[in-house]
């Protein structure tokens, strides 16, 4: 057709059509490079692409200082009634220890430290190198996730040597681990903290009664850090590097009779989370993250309870973000009050 047509013409429908295929590979090619990536902490099995990405231009809060953090944060303060959540504080005596480094404290510490960490009864950071400003405390242990086994059974130690009377359940988490702390006193009120129990997001395999996600955090009962404490650094009962530091924690645990226990809430739905918010939304997981979830690598609001506790892989960004939502973003007119929750047996995940 075009043959028989004026040599004008021909030119003008050729050109249209070049025009349409150069733009449908221009959109094409933006398009794709927008799609999320979404990443795991399952370590080595996955990519985390998280720790190679450079948020430097456009983290505001690593350039803030701590009290125009707090501004920030405080701005929008509601008149809220937190009677409850105070007295949950004092009732629920909650350490938190995260495990962060030199290179990221600038950054994601930092974002905990003014976010979350605030709400803490205690907070304690561990890094390789200590750093009296921020403060954090060093480890004597070389940075790398090959080493993150050496860190955390060194954090352990510490914590039972100096803080094992400060606190009634002692949690681990990253320093991408966004942490909703009165959800977590409120769970743990219907917990034991003289039983060898610890909880968390549960993975199924590797160990018989399972292990808890590092990146999603885990808490371990008074009685849990009994135990482990002073068997942190014996090499014949909990590995001292290398591995998987959640696997290699697991296997410690058992070991040590400590058991895993459920933390869904009372109508299924999961309160520690090794995903970001959205991730979990979505279901756009790894496709082998079905084979480690004990529940099924559930997805949408209805298997998110609104109770959660922690998500992980939380950028600097989104962390002040998340302070916002939950803390200061309320609809007008509607009082959700307070939800019962908790389930009334402490059952053991069985498998």
């Amino acid at each position: 057709m075009l043959q028989k047509m004026p040599a004008a013409n021909r030119q003008f429908f050729i050109g249209l059509a070049v025009g349409h295929i150069s733009a449908f590979v221009l959109i094409s090619f933006n398009v794709l490079a927008y799609i999320p990536v979404h990443f795991s902490v399952l370590q080595s099995y996955y990519e985390d692409i998280y720790n190679k990405t450079d948020f430097t231009s456009y983290d505001d809060t690593a350039k803030m200082s701590n009290n125009q953090v707090l501004l920030v944060n405080d701005v929008h303060m509601h008149n809220d009634n937190d009677s409850v959540a105070r007295k949950l504080k004092e009732q629920v005596r909650v350490l938190i220890w995260v495990l962060t480094s030199p290179a990221n404290m600038e950054k994601r510490a930092t974002a905990v430290k003014n976010t979350w960490a605030r709400r803490c009864n205690k907070i304690l950071f561990f890094s390789s190198k200590d750093n009296a400003t921020f403060p954090a405390i060093g480890l004597n242990v070389p940075e790398g996730r090959e080493h993150l086994t050496a860190k955390t059974m060194k954090a352990v130690r510490y914590i039972y040597e100096h803080h094992f009377d400060d606190a009634d359940w002692f949690m681990k988490a990253d320093d991408d681990t966004y942490v909703i702390v009165e959800n977590l006193r409120y769970f743990l009120s219907g917990q034991n903290t003289s039983e060898p129990v610890f909880f968390g997001h549960h993975f199924k395999l590797f160990v018989k009664q399972g292990y808890y996600s590092g990146g999603g955090g885990y808490v371990l009962s008074k009685e849990a850090l009994r135990r482990l404490g002073p068997k942190a650094n014996d090499s014949s009962i909990c590995r001292q590097d290398g591995g998987s530091e959640d696997v290699e924690l697991g296997r410690c645990m058992e070991k040590l009779g400590v058991r895993t226990a459920e933390s869904i809430d009372s109508m299924n739905r999961s309160r520690f989370h090794c995903f970001d918010p959205e991730t979990h939304l979505s279901g756009n997981y790894h496709v082998t993250y079905a084979q480690y979830d004990s529940h099924g690598a559930k997805k949408g609001p209805e298997s998110i309870s609104d109770y959660a506790i922690s998500f992980h892989t939380i950028t600097p960004q989104k962390m002040q973000a998340l302070d916002f939502y939950i803390y200061h973003l309320k609809p007008y007119g509607i009082n959700s009050g307070n939800q019962d929750l908790n389930r009334r047996e402490d059952k053991d995940l069985k498998h």
